[in-house]
C-alpha cells in the first residue's frame, strides 16, 4: 500500500457500481474525485469530491486527473443504440485514458464485462485469457470488446480490464435486481430461457472491493499477470461469484413476482466463469449465491 493517500478518479460515480466503489475507496483511506454529469448526484461522503463534466472532453479530462494516482471507469450506455455506445465507450473512454497517461497516473482500472468472451453453446469454462466474441457477438459485447482494445492501444498505463458478469445488488438502477425483473413481470419473452443456461454473476459490493483494492495499490504490480497487474501493460481479470444457472436466477425472480418462467430446451452455454486471476490476487467474494438470491427476492416482494 502507498504511504500517501491514493487519489482516485471514479467515472459514473452516481451509478450502482460507481457509488459502491467510491465508498469502498473511502474505506481504504483514498481521496475520491467523483465524476458525474449532473450536479448534486455524487455520493455524499467524507473524502468524496464531486466533479461535474464529460470525461470525453479533453479539457475536463486533463483537469480531473491532474495529481491523481488512479482512475476507475464504470460508464457504459448499456441499452443505447450502437452509435451511442461506440461514441461514449470506444471513442470517449480513451480520451480519459490519454489524459491519465499524460498526467502520470499509474493505474487505469476499467470496468469491462465478461460478455466480451465467447460463451457460445458448447464452449466450456471461460477464464481471464479465453477467446473473445466475434463481430457478430451483439452490440454490447462487441462495443465493450472494442473499448478494451482501444484502451490497450493508449499505452503508458498500468491498465486493468476488470470483467464482471451480471452485477447484482439492491438499487433502483440495478439491472438484475430491479430493471430486468420489471421486464419479466410484463413480458413472457423476458422470462423464457433454458433452465440449464449458465448465469454468471457477482455482487456489487464484492466487485467494488476488488476495484478499490486494485486502484489503491493493495494489489501490487508484477511481471506475472497471475500475481498482479502487469506494470505498464494490460491485464484482463474476471471477477465472478460461484456458478449458478438461469433456473436459480429466473426461478427466484418469477417466484417473487408470482409468475411462471417459460423454460426452453434451446442449446445454451453451460460452462463456468472462472475468476482464477482475481483469486490469485487475493480476492474472494463475501456474498454467496443464497444471499444474493435472497436479496433479489426480498427486494421484489416489498
Amino acid at each position: 500500500m502507498p504511504d500517501t493517500p491514493a487519489v482516485v478518479v471514479v467515472t459514473g460515480a452516481n451509478g450502482l457500481v460507481g457509488e459502491r466503489t467510491c465508498h469502498a475507496l473511502v474505506e481504504r483511506g483514498a481521496q475520491v474525485r467523483a465524476v458525474v454529469r449532473r450536479a448534486g448526484t455524487a455520493p455524499a461522503a467524507d473524502g468524496v469530491t464531486e466533479h461535474v463534466g464529460d470525461f470525453a472532453d479533453e479539457g475536463f479530462a486533463a483537469t480531473v486527473v491532474d495529481g491523481a494516482t488512479a482512475v476507475v471507469t464504470t460508464v457504459h450506455p448499456m441499452g443505447s443504440d450502437l452509435q451511442v455506445q461506440h461514441e461514449v465507450a470506444v471513442v470517449g473512454t480513451p480520451v480519459l485514458a490519454r489524459a491519465a497517461r499524460d498526467a502520470g497516473v499509474d493505474r487505469f482500472v476499467h470496468v469491462s464485462t465478461a460478455a466480451v468472451y465467447d460463451r457460445s453453446p458448447g464452449v466450456g469454462d471461460v477464464s481471464d485469457d479465453s477467446p473473445l466474441v466475434g463481430d457478430d457477438g451483439g452490440d454490447y459485447p462487441v462495443t465493450k470488446r472494442d473499448t478494451d482494445a482501444a484502451l490497450a492501444e493508449v499505452g503508458g498505463l498500468t491498465l486493468v480490464l476488470v470483467r464482471p458478469p451480471a452485477i447484482v445488488g439492491a438499487g433502483p438502477t440495478s439491472v438484475w435486481n430491479t430493471l430486468r425483473p420489471a421486464r419479466a413481470a410484463e413480458s413472457d419473452r423476458d422470462r423464457s430461457t433454458s433452465p440449464e443456461k449458465s448465469w454468471s454473476w457477482v455482487h456489487v459490493d464484492d466487485l467494488a472491493a476488488f476495484l478499490a483494492d486494485v486502484a489503491t495499490g493493495a494489489v501490487a504490480s508484477s511481471d506475472d499477470p497471475d500475481a498482479g497487474p502487469v506494470q505498464g501493460g494490460t491485464t484482463a481479470v474476471v471477477v465472478a461469484g460461484e456458478h449458478a444457472t438461469w433456473r436459480d436466477y429466473l426461478g427466484t425472480v418469477c417466484e417473487a413476482l408470482g409468475v411462471e418462467p417459460r423454460w426452453t430446451d434451446e442449446a445454451e452455454w453451460t460452462g463456468r466463469l472462472v475468476p482464477a486471476r482475481a483469486r490469485s490476487w487475493g480476492w474472494a467474494p463475501t456474498v454467496d449465491l443464497p444471499a444474493a438470491l435472497a436479496e433479489i427476492r426480498t427486494g421484489l416482494q416489498r
